[in-house]
């Protein structure tokens, strides 16, 4: 009885999948699943092909089918599925699906169950690489806004600042008082000497002939009223 189903089966498989499928021997086959991916906008990844190779046991179905899963050869790379890396991960998905439906055909199923669990695993690899390339872009984001952002005011933060803004303004009116200070003594250079004297006082000090003669040329009395007295 169960080779008459596994024949019924191929037959129905044939219509199902004629130009995937492919016979090793007459209890042996695979078929050629194409797996729809969406690409994100810039990619130019091809769609991955996953081969399941099916072998009917003598009581099937009334015994599970045992299972492969094949790399076509010179199969592109995809960056999100490698037959490879996944195969032993999606023939264990297929497990509760055969004990389901043991005792009928359940080829059909299990390439619809491999093709969902195949693409649900290829999105889920897509999300998580672009929640990585944007946790990426936030952090080169946040680093950015640092230079447009102070430190947090707090108390601590604060107390900081006030002693340092004020030692920055005493640093800043001694120097203003020092300098203020050296260009006074610039201007007042050689006018501390300078004692105005009355013309009696040059005269007793015998300083008359040597100021007239610096700034004239010749001596002066400074008081000419006294010489006719």
């Amino acid at each position: 009885m169960g080779r008459e189903e596994q024949v019924e089966e191929r037959e129905v498989l044939d219509s199902i999948f004629p130009e995937e499928i492919q016979d090793i021997s007459e209890t042996e086959f695979r078929i050629s699943i194409l797996l729809d991916v969406i690409n994100d906008p810039g990619e130019d990844s091809e769609s991955p092909t996953v081969l399941l190779q099916v072998k009917y046991p003598e009581a099937y179905p009334e015994e599970a089918p045992i299972l492969d899963l094949l790399a076509p050869q010179n199969a592109p790379q995809n960056q999100f599925f490698s037959v490879g890396d996944d195969r032993q991960s999606l023939l264990d998905g297929l497990a509760d699906t055969i004990e389901e439906n043991m005792g009928m055909a359940m080829i059909f199923t299990l390439v619809s169950t491999l093709k969902d669990n195949a693409e649900q695993l290829i999105v889920e690899r897509q999300v998580a690489a672009r929640q990585q390339d944007e946790q990426k872009l936030l952090a080169v984001e946040r680093e950015e806004n640092k230079k447009f952002h102070g430190t947090p005011v707090t108390p601590e933060t604060f107390a900081t600042w006030r002693e340092t803004f004020r030692e920055e303004m005493e640093d800043q009116r001694t120097t203003e008082e020092e300098a203020e200070e050296a260009a006074e003594k610039k201007r007042n250079k050689g006018k501390d000497a300078v004692v105005q004297l009355t013309g009696k006082q040059l005269w007793e000090r015998g300083l008359v002939g040597k100021v007239d003669e610096d700034e004239e040329g010749t001596i002066e009395d400074p008081y000419p009223a006294c010489k006719g007295a």
